[in-house]
């Protein structure tokens, strides 16, 4: 298997996932029902995010955090859906690549859903 090295590399892995993710008993209604969700707008959005911070190509300018806080005010995010969002996309990632990026691919999103977790609330003492 080869490694995460370009856009469509980061493509590939970003429509896997999300072939996941609508499919996923837990979070899909995040995606599906939480948020009137344009799948047009928001695959290019997540890819550049992640070419951005793989690739270190600035093609994302966005608040993903701002994003986070406004649908769990919406639909309330627990511990639960971040590790099931962490362990699809390790799974996908794993799926599909190897090596250094691979791994820092799933390095960034467990560190981003623990940034995402603190700042909407969730703590050992607070799960909802």
């Amino acid at each position: 298997m080869n490694d995460i090295t370009n856009r469509d590399d980061i493509e590939r892995l970003v429509n896997a996932f999300y072939k996941k993710v609508v499919d996923d008993p837990l979070i899909a209604h995040f995606f599906t029902d939480a948020v009137q969700l344009s799948w047009e707008n928001h695959i290019p959005i997540m890819i550049s995010f992640w070419e951005t911070l793989l690739l270190d190509e600035i093609t994302y300018r966005g608040n993903p955090m701002e994003k986070h806080i406004a649908l769990n005010r919406i639909a309330p995010l627990r511990r639960e859906h971040f590790q099931r969002w962490i362990r699809l996309w390790e799974e996908t990632v794993r799926e599909n690549f190897s090596g250094i990026k691979a791994d820092e691919a799933v390095t960034r999103a467990q560190s981003i859903a623990q940034i995402m977790e603190g700042r909407i609330g969730l703590n050992s003492t607070n799960e909802s």
